[in-house]
């Protein structure tokens, strides 16, 4: 197993990364929305992986601390939830973002993930909930939302994730955007469009 992989930078896109290691192989690495913002801007990076072996192949994917893999290995052990699922969901939230949403039964939040439908949230939340305290956050975090927003906002929050933003950075707009003077869910959502 491919746990971790450290080298130089030869390509990086939002869901993908190629590292050269010292060994000189590449790695195509599938990454969370965390794992591209830590590798940004860098000629070198480091990531702990997971490697899923399949008949038809192998895929590797990469995540930007141990915590986020191990949410990740989480959420892959519910049924019908594979690698590329596990990577939406730490790509729209973080590590204790999911476990918050778990934690609190918090089935709309975890459904606004783009391909996920209700059945799926809820067999998360009934699977994962006794394990999420199990999670090591960093800096001996508790699991709690790292944001949160009222229940008014939320469908600025999905709107805005279905347009492909995370839900941090959704909801750090609509703040922005309330304290600016937007008041209702369009007036809001474009004024977070705006300051994105």
């Amino acid at each position: 197993m491919i746990g971790y992989v450290k080298g130089k930078i030869l390509s990086l896109a939002p869901e993908t990364a190629l590292i050269l290691t010292d060994g000189g192989t590449g790695y195509e690495i599938g990454l969370s929305a965390a794992a591209f913002e830590k590798l940004s801007g860098c000629k070198e990076g480091e990531l702990f992986t997971y490697l899923q072996v399949r008949e038809d192949g192998m895929s590797l994917f990469g995540f930007a601390r141990a915590e986020e893999k191990e949410m990740f290995l989480k959420l892959i052990s519910v049924s019908g939830v594979g690698p590329k699922m596990g990577i939406a969901v730490l790509s729209c939230m973080n590590a204790g973002d999911v476990a918050a949403a778990i934690a609190t039964n918090d089935v709309k939040r975890l459904s606004s993930v783009k391909g996920m439908g209700k059945k799926t949230a809820e067999r998360i939340i009934l699977e994962l909930r006794e394990k999420v305290g199990e999670i090591s956050l960093p800096d001996g975090a508790k699991v709690a939302p790292a944001v949160q927003v009222g229940a008014g906002d939320e469908d600025a929050v999905v709107a805005l994730m279905t347009l492909g933003f995370s839900r941090q950075e959704s909801v750090k707009a609509i703040s922005r955007a309330k304290e600016s003077g937007a008041v209702s869910v369009e007036d809001i959502i474009m004024s977070a469009l705006k300051g994105m």
